[in-house]
């Protein structure tokens, strides 16, 4: 039996909808977090997941409830494929650990976290290298670097770092126009991710020549249909990805993917494992670097065990409710929460 919701929107912009908050602790450091946060929103088509990082304000928050609202709400689109392949992600872990991580994923994509805080690039030199070797010859192998370098750096440390046979880099540099000088200086293929969610349009990607290809996260973006009506307008190439999502948040990045025209590059959608747990009792993860399209819905078990404390649980619906009168207010219609969803005069 399922444990009683967190809150039952009897009246206001969430009228009908129920909310269970759920905190899970971190299986490996990640983004510096010791416990993943998120508010899962159950409505008539399902379940959706409200999981924006804390420093994220209203005006950005509102796309990932924009997200968890169309999930809840509204079926997911029709798929044209019924298996997503994954990479796996390796977090700035030591370099035996990583190619641990690689050898146990089955994955023959792995995307590497460098550019860590702390660490210099010997240790990022070294953990790529490790990955390079679990995969083989015949695997493909990225990194991400979070907009945490310089052109000159960029250029350099991606040279060094392309000895290795890299698929692409993501976000190398924080700006547009970084990226664009960078990518006529390499031969490397940039992504870009973080200049999506900081409010570049996918027309203005392509047109400023800054990226070869797209990285998109549902929710930030908005929603499952947001996202494949952005992933139309440009003629980059789209890698589908998580947000640090239970299964309830991946299996909206999952339909996403499933219908996408072309799916040219495995989709970064295999972070379950970065979780000590998860809200479901069969965790989308993949299967010798798949993971197949399904929609598992939250365990009763696993949400009360993974419930906060009341007054974190409070804070947290507390937040959702603030964040749901922000788009109310973007979105003044009388169908607010269906404009929502469409991406209607979303920030």
């Amino acid at each position: 039996m399922t444990p009683p919701p967190d809150r039952v929107f009897k009246d206001g912009p969430l009228a009908g909808l129920a909310a269970w908050a759920v905190a899970i602790p971190m299986a490996l450091r990640y983004r510096r977090l010791a416990e993943r946060r998120a508010v899962l929103i159950r409505g008539p088509a399902g379940w959706g997941e409200f999981s924006p990082f804390d420093e994220y304000g209203e005006p950005v928050a509102a796309r990932w409830l924009a997200s968890a609202l169309e999930s809840a709400i509204n079926p997911f689109p029709a798929p044209v494929r019924d298996r997503i392949p994954v990479n796996v992600t390796v977090p700035p872990v030591s370099a035996p650990q990583a190619a641990a991580l690689v050898r146990n994923s089955g994955c023959r994509t792995a995307k590497v976290k460098v550019a860590e805080p702390g660490q210099d690039f010997s240790h990022d030199l070294s953990r790529v290298a490790a990955v390079r070797e679990a995969l083989g010859e015949g695997g493909f192998l990225r990194v991400d670097v979070n907009g945490a370098w310089g052109v000159d750096e960029a250029e350099a440390r991606l040279g060094r770092l392309d000895e290795l046979g890299l698929q692409y880099a993501e976000q190398p540099c924080a700006t547009l126009p970084e990226l664009a000088e960078l990518r006529r200086r390499t031969g490397v293929p940039i992504a870009a991710d973080e200049s999506i969610r900081s409010g570049a349009s996918p027309e203005q990607i392509a047109s400023s020549g800054s990226a070869d290809i797209l990285v998109m996260k549902v929710q930030p973006m908005g929603g499952v249909r947001r996202m494949l009506d952005w992933a139309s307008r440009t003629g980059l190439a789209v890698v589908p990805s998580s947000a640090l999502e239970t299964s309830v948040g991946l299996a909206a990045g999952l339909a996403a993917a499933s219908s996408l025209p072309d799916l040219p590059y495995a989709c970064g959608l295999a972070t379950s494992s970065l979780l000590a747990g998860d809200v479901v009792r069969d965790p989308l993860t993949p299967d010798r670097g798949e993971i197949r399209l399904r929609r598992p819905e939250p365990a009763p078990e696993l949400l009360e065990r993974w419930r906060p404390p009341e007054d974190v649980a409070s804070q947290m619906i507390a937040r959702l409710e603030s964040v749901a009168n922000h788009l109310l207010m973007a979105s003044p219609c009388s169908d607010w929460n269906q404009a929502a969803i469409r991406g209607v005069r979303l920030p």
